[in-house]
């Protein structure tokens, strides 16, 4: 195996683009795991009051909060196969190149199923942001509708004391 400076140079820059996917399924991952961490930070508030005080309606949330932790559980895994599947593809990129090894069935395989796995990681993605907008407008219905019973209740009050202070008079 005699190995020239031009072809390390070649197998380098074939590896060149699957670096910068593998740069993107970094990003993903930062994404996710912050998601996460905010449905932690979020659970754990809801837990202390319910400690406190048990609501209903902190359960409900609870709830929501882990299923959609259990969806950015699956796209993390999804996000850390592709990533991987990358650098083997990587791997076998400069591997391939450099030895001569017949690899590209298997470098095929594991970029295909890399792809899979990143848009299984895109759809559960989309899963939990599409639940977590459901919530927020069901969430938002209730606070509308108890406003605008609190501002019938308001002016029930206030067309009673209206009319005790003209039956006074």
């Amino acid at each position: 195996m005699n190995l020239q400076l031009t072809d390390i140079g070649q197998a380098i820059g074939l590896a060149i683009a699957p670096v910068f996917l593998l740069a993107g399924v970094g990003t993903l991952l930062i994404v996710l795991t912050n998601r996460l961490a905010r449905l932690i930070d979020r659970s754990r508030v809801l837990d202390d009051r319910l400690r406190a005080v048990p609501e209903s309606e902190c359960l409900g949330e609870l709830h929501s909060l882990h299923v959609r932790a259990s969806l950015i559980n699956i796209a993390i895994s999804a996000s850390t196969v592709c990533g991987l599947l990358i650098c083997m593809v990587i791997a076998m990129l400069f591997l391939g190149d450099t030895t001569d090894l017949p690899l590209d069935h298997y470098i095929a395989l594991c970029f295909v199923t890399g792809m899979l796995s990143l848009v299984v990681a895109f759809v559960y993605l989309m899963r939990e942001i599409l639940l977590c907008a459901s919530f927020m407008r069901l969430q938002q219905r209730k606070v509308v509708a108890n406003c605008m019973l609190q501002a019938r209740t308001m002016q029930a009050v206030e067309g009673s004391m209206g009319r005790q202070g003209r039956d006074h008079q």
